[in-house]
């Protein structure tokens, strides 16, 4: 899988992180540059960690369905993608919490990186280099949620759905041309 596969990927799973970070900055008075950062590293560091859990726990079944593992990846990134559209097409509206106490955070973080976990496994099945897969999922959820911040705090909730709406249509088809890679080419 090359950079700009990994990068779309990226951008894909940050999507539910900047929709989080949108309604947290909603909900501040002032979103200061420590209270971004913290919002940042939170979501930046699970999303790193998690498809790196998922990798690990991947490549302990890897040689089992190989045969199958294309569409294993088609499937749960489809599932993943599909979700995120539903909830971007959905007129619930979240609550409106500022707080980004730990445990706060640690279930905010946990709960938007739950995708990412499932992207992992699928990293083990396409022989991705894992390292560069994390660092680059991190940095890219780290930044786009740090801006997810800021835009909540200044625009308030204009972009949320249209944000999860991309992330869930890139993940989809990301998944596609995967498979389509393995069937055909």
């Amino acid at each position: 899988m090359g950079i700009i596969e990994l990068f779309l990927i990226a951008i894909g799973l940050s999507m539910d992180a900047f929709a989080v970070s949108i309604c947290k900055g909603l909900a501040m008075k002032k979103a200061n540059l420590k209270n971004i950062f913290i919002v940042g590293l939170w979501f930046g560091g699970f999303q790193a960690l998690m498809p790196a859990i998922g990798y690990v726990l991947g490549v302990q079944f890897k040689d089992k369905i190989t045969t199958i593992d294309h569409w294993i990846a088609f499937v749960l990134l489809s599932i993943i993608g599909l979700n995120m559209i539903k909830e971007a097409l959905s007129k619930e509206e979240g609550v409106k919490d500022a707080s980004i106490k730990i445990g706060t955070m640690f279930l905010l973080a946990v709960a938007t990186s739950i995708d990412a976990l499932a992207v992992g496994v699928t990293f083990a099945f396409l022989d991705t280099n894992i390292i560069q897969a994390v660092i680059l999922i991190g940095v890219t959820t780290f930044v786009i949620a740090c801006a997810g911040v800021k835009i909540g705090n200044v625009f308030g909730s204009k972009y949320k759905s249209k944000a999860e709406l991309t992330g869930g249509v890139i993940l989809i088809a990301l998944g596609l041309k995967i498979l389509i890679e393995h069937l055909f080419f």
